[in-house]
């Protein structure tokens, strides 16, 4: 039984071998064997079988010189990989070639006699049969062309998981691998391609369109996925329609009666070049002009198509093309093909013929007895250029340069580089079983294949794992489909002025990788339209619809034929024909006549506008006016109205007006998230700061007035640290709750779009209102209870009697910030921050004018009230009106004791008090020698009570005058002089903190 298998599987390789005759095939010894299939004609003659006689193999006719030249690819690329020295060295490559004409058949044909090879290797037969011309498994098969050829093959090839590497093969049907499951290609697949088609329709806005496809595994599935692209984007198809190269006459009137009587320009061709050449033939005979050919890459550069003769009917071509890849050394072998040097190559003696109309006299099949058959097949640069007559013999010296044939037309590598990849590609594969370690490899347990007994299911594996780097640096791995992704080339073909042939000018390309939207790009300048023209054709249903309108369907009618309707408010549209009106953007607004968005008006407080102007420069002049008022206390800091203000009080709190002033600014300017984070806890610091320096010093001139008989106790607890020590906890609080604002909810620049359309309100959203109360809320607490004690000390004395200017501060301070809560809450947009702009330099001006406008006014303007005697004078003053007025109640007890009236006098040191009921002074001075003498002896005050009047006369001496007269003072104090003594203490106790 074995040995009948063996003859009968060695029959049908014989078989095969025979019907393919040393003249019809490629071939050369090598350690392992690659598989080509090349479509060295493009197609077979018809032929009736009448099975009268054995039928006989079909001629091939139409040689293709870029099918040959796809052939010599691979032949160089193993050549180069048998010369290298890093890829498969110690083995050698051979190849078998075969040509499919083009036609499943043939290819099948040439499958069979790898498969069969194959099996004979499988059996093991060698000691049965003594095989001196053994061939090795073809362990993978680079090919075939066309996508309803490498369909069949791949077919037969995937049930010996033969590996097959397709170069041209692109229908997305043979993605599936589950029913391709050994099909792998070096060419990216149709999808992208009518994706691609679609996106160009989309560009040029047309939407009327028809569709033609060859009746194969390539055009079927190519038009039905451009059919779903261009539903999707509003694309109509006015009629479709299939061909094929075997469509009889009949058939290809009726395909070109539809294209002559549609409406459509634009034509969408999934086709190859030779499937379509008989309808370009109709339709150049009918003469049918004015349409527009949207070609796929199959016959986008098909030499059978591309043709002078053709141009005036197609010229408006605009079609995909493969990435152009690069070979070097190429060229040069490509110029030394010669039959006499090609011993392996047994299509090189047709070539020759072919290029040279000539045949070579050994017996070649296209000697003169044999040229009948290519009667009427010879048309264009991409086939034979026989005739009928008889061909002169070949010399042999023939140069091949001086011939322009698609063989060596180098301009753009592409098919030939898919060639050249799947080579290498396949060598990779190879290359990687090589040098597998054991453990690692991708097979069970890790192990590895043995390259001198490898399988082809083991080649598949590593392809299908495969990653390395081409000669043009580009990574090559296959997809889990067995697909390369790649990028596409839009070409146009234009009429060369010179030699007047058609050449396809690059004007785009199609990224792939670029994400939806981004991966078309069309140099439209560079297109022609009829081969001349600029202007881009009309393929619509209606009327373009103008900018600022968009189509809107039209009840019964196609999609594509509308009407124009008036885009919205807030929408545009700045092209012809726009299928929607686009929204504009969140920062834009339409235009009058809905063709544009133009920028919203953009509203904040600027500083550039005449408010913004205006309020920066009232906080610059409080800046400035505070600058001068502490440069003015910090010359005169020696002065008596300078000490007893407690200066250093007085700085920290000029410093925090400066710091309300300040932070006023950061209202104004475009809010941006670190101003608005800033200018809240700025600005309540600052005042917070300022309240609490008043608070302080009013209270600490309220507690010592008020004591009965100050003590140093008193002057310990309201020494300066202390007073630092209650600003820092008062503000320190402030600080905890801005601290806890800006952690829990931070405020941020916020784009407000809902108040009004046309007007973006540039803004700070507080993040939390509750916390910007919290922060107003104490400072008008701190502002409330200083408030308090500056009306309590409003009787204090003159120099120490701030306390009707803090009240009236405070006033002012409460009327602004309790107008200010209506007012925010009842504004919006820039208002708002104006707002509390004002609000600050109202209270931040009222606290500067009324606490140190006075005193430097005294200062600069009055120094003769800035003395230590004025001072001493004035707070002495303070103590005699309480004095006086124990005194005077005494008094007013002893008159009606005695029933007469009397005078009660209290001396104290360097002072005396007298009483007059309704009575003046009987030689009064003048008033500038009354000032002189109390400016030199001290001072004299009237106090007036309903009763009566008191003169108050004070007189300073040196300090050694002053302690005799307070011993002598001593024995002179009487009990009626009590009360009296108790305020004069407080006077002496004041002296010091001055």
């Amino acid at each position: 039984m074995t040995l009948y298998s063996c003859c009968l599987i060695l029959l049908l390789f014989t078989w095969n071998t025979a019907a393919y005759g040393p003249n019809q095939r490629a071939q050369k010894k090598g350690d392992i064997i690659l598989g080509g299939l090349f479509p060295i004609h493009f197609g077979v003659a018809a032929k009736d079988q009448d099975l009268k006689s054995r039928p006989e193999s079909v001629e091939c006719i139409r040689y293709n010189f870029r099918g040959f030249r796809w052939l010599q690819a691979m032949i160089f690329a193993i050549e180069e990989i048998n010369s290298s020295p890093t890829l498969l060295p110690n083995m050698t490559l051979g190849y078998r070639i075969f040509d499919t004409c083009n036609t499943v058949s043939k290819a099948l044909e040439a499958t069979l006699s790898f498969v069969a090879q194959n099996k004979i290797d499988s059996l093991n037969l060698d000691e049965f049969c003594n095989c001196s011309e053994h061939i090795p498994s073809t362990i993978a098969v680079v090919g075939a062309t066309g996508s309803g050829i490498s369909t069949a093959v791949a077919n037969l090839l995937g049930l010996f998981y033969i590996p097959q590497v397709s170069y041209a093969s692109s229908s997305r049907l043979l993605s599936n691998k589950n029913q391709f499951k050994s099909f792998l290609r070096t060419i990216p697949n149709d999808e992208h391609q009518a994706t691609a088609m679609a996106d160009i329709i989309e560009y040029f806005r047309w939407n009327w369109v028809g569709t033609i496809a060859a009746d194969d595994d390539y055009g079927r599935p190519g038009i039905e996925k451009f059919r779903e692209e261009a539903e999707e984007r509003d694309i109509c198809i006015d009629f479709s329609e299939l061909i094929s190269q075997y469509s009889d006459e009949e058939e290809i009137q009726q395909v070109v009666e539809v294209i002559q009587n549609s409406t459509a320009r634009v034509i969408v061709v999934f086709s190859s070049g030779p499937d379509l050449e008989p309808l370009i033939k109709e339709i150049v005979r009918r003469n049918i002009t004015g349409k527009i050919w949207l070609a796929s890459e199959a016959w986008a550069s098909s030499s059978l198509i591309a043709m002078p003769e053709f141009f005036r009917v197609i010229g408006s071509t605009i079609g995909f093309a493969l990435k152009a890849g690069q070979i070097p050394g190429f060229r040069e072998f490509l110029k030394k093909v010669h039959p006499k040097k090609s011993n392996n190559n047994g299509f090189a003696k047709e070539f020759w013929e072919e290029t040279f109309n000539c045949y070579l006299p050994d017996g070649s099949k296209n000697s003169p007895a044999s040229t009948s058959f290519h009667k009427g097949h010879e048309e264009g640069p991409g086939a034979g250029n026989g005739t009928s007559a008889f061909r002169p013999p070949c010399t042999g010296d023939e140069n091949i340069t001086s011939v322009e044939t698609p063989y060596m037309d180098y301009t753009h590598l592409r098919i030939s580089y898919n060639v050249y990849l799947a080579v290498y590609s396949i060598a990779h594969a190879l290359q990687d079983i090589y040098t597998c370690t054991p453990g690692k490899g991708l097979f069970t347990n890790g192990s590895c294949a043995d390259i001198k007994k490898v399988e082809a299911w083991q080649v598949l594996k590593h392809l299908r794992h495969l990653n390395f780097t081409n000669n043009m640096g580009e990574q090559v791995d296959f997809d889990e489909f067995g697909d390369l992704v790649g990028n596409y080339s839009i070409i146009n073909w234009h009429l060369s002025p010179e030699d007047g042939s058609v050449v396809f000018e690059e004007v785009g390309h199609y990224n792939v990788y670029a994400k939806k939207g981004e991966r078309l790009f069309i140099n439209e300048n560079k297109i022609l339209w009829s081969g001349f023209s600029k202007e881009v054709p009309f393929s619509n249903c209606s009327r373009d619809c103008l900018p600022g309108t968009r189509k809107g369907i039209i009840e019964g009618e196609p999609t594509c034929c509308f009407e124009c309707v008036d885009c919205p408010d807030g929408e545009y549209s700045d092209e012809t024909d726009a299928s929607a009106c686009d929204k504009c953007p969140e920062d834009y607004w339409s235009n009058e006549n809905h063709t544009s968005c133009i920028p919203k008006q953009i509203e904040f407080l600027s500083w550039t506008e005449p408010f913004g102007i205006a309020l920066t420069l009232f906080a610059v002049l409080g800046i400035f006016l505070t600058s001068f008022v502490l440069g003015v206390f910090t010359k005169f800091r020696n002065t008596p109205i300078v000490k007893a203000t407690n200066r250093e009080l007085s700085y920290l709190l000029l410093f925090s007006l400066l710091c309300c002033f300040s932070s006023s600014l950061f209202f104004i300017g475009e809010p941006q998230n670190w101003t608005c984070r800033l200018r809240q806890p700025a600005f309540g610091i600052s005042f917070v700061l300022c309240i609490s320096c008043i608070l302080v010093k009013t209270n600490r001139v309220l507690l010592v007035f008020e004591a009965k008989i100050p003590t140093s106790l008193h002057r310990k607890w309201w020494g300066l640290n202390l007073q630092f020590l209650l600003v820092f906890l008062c503000t320190f609080v402030q600080i905890v709750i801005c601290v806890i604002w800006l952690y829990t909810a931070p405020p941020s620049s916020y784009r407000n779009h809902e108040l009004e359309d046309e007007i973006i309100f540039i803004t700070c959203h507080e993040g939390s209102l509750m916390a910007l109360g919290f922060l107003i809320g104490y400072t008008c607490l701190l502002a409330a209870i200083c408030f308090f004690f500056a009306f309590k000390s409003r009787k204090l004395p003159e120099n120490f009697n701030e306390a009707k200017f803090i009240t009236f501060s405070m006033l002012i301070f409460f009327i602004v910030w309790i107008s200010f809560i209506p007012a925010y809450a009842s504004t919006y947009g820039k208002f708002v921050s104006a707002v509390e702009v004002i609000a600050i330099l109202a209270a931040s001006f009222g606290l500067l004018a009324c606490i140190f406008f006075n005193k430097v006014y005294i200062i600069l303007f009055k120094p003769s009230r800035n003395t230590i005697e004025e001072v001493r004078c004035s707070t002495a003053a303070h103590a005699f009106k309480v004095a006086a007025r124990a005194t005077l109640r005494r008094s007013n007890v002893s008159r009606k004791r005695s029933n007469s009236l009397g005078g009660s006098t209290g001396s104290t040191p360097s002072s005396s008090i007298s009483s007059k009921s309704n009575h003046e002074d009987p030689f009064p001075l003048p008033a500038s020698a009354e000032r002189q003498r109390q400016q030199q002896r001290g001072c004299k005050q009237k106090v007036s009570f309903g009763s009566g009047t008191v003169t108050l006369s004070l007189s300073f001496e040196e300090p050694q005058k002053n302690a005799m007269a307070n011993r002598n003072a001593k024995h002179r104090n009487s009990l009626e002089a009590q009360n009296s003594d108790d305020s004069l203490m407080r006077h002496r106790a004041l002296l010091p903190l001055q």
